[in-house]
């Protein structure tokens, strides 16, 4: 009995378990087309000119998680006066756009106490990326 516990562990850890840092590493090199970090883990966005303002947020999202696996930030999870102050963009265009985000289930949104902050599910990291490259290969 004992062993088919077991058995059944390790059949779950080694087929239903998911290396969010894998999905990082194999995103890598089309993450870097598109964001930078600093030293202090705030995110730089190179293509703003190219992409539209929730994609700006979802890039925003992207470089944040990089910078949380670098140990560069001590969260991936972003709130919103962060959002505005790094995108330049007003509370009047960044609000509706994250409950958009929302809504298509693009992004994740996290409560702590007073404060709601905003995150990429991991599993879109890759899709979300390869869609933003393909719009901005077109459009050149």
């Amino acid at each position: 009995m004992q062993s088919d516990k077991e058995d059944l562990r390790k059949r779950i850890i080694q087929e239903m378990t998911v290396d969010y840092s894998k999905v990082l590493e194999e995103n890598l090199d089309l993450a870097k087309q598109f964001v930078r970090l600093t030293k202090e883990g705030d995110v730089e966005i190179l293509v703003k000119e190219k992409v539209t303002g929730q994609e700006r947020i979802v890039l925003y999202l992207i470089g944040k998680l990089y910078a949380k696996e670098a140990g560069l930030a001590s969260l991936d999870e972003v709130g919103n006066q962060e959002l505005i102050e790094n995108l330049g963009m007003p509370q009047g265009s960044l609000l509706p756009w994250l409950k958009s985000l929302r809504d298509e289930s693009k992004i994740k949104q996290v409560k702590r106490e007073r404060h709601t902050y905003h995150t990429i599910p991991m599993s879109l990291v890759g899709k979300t990326l390869k869609s933003i490259e393909k719009k901005i290969r077109k459009a050149t």
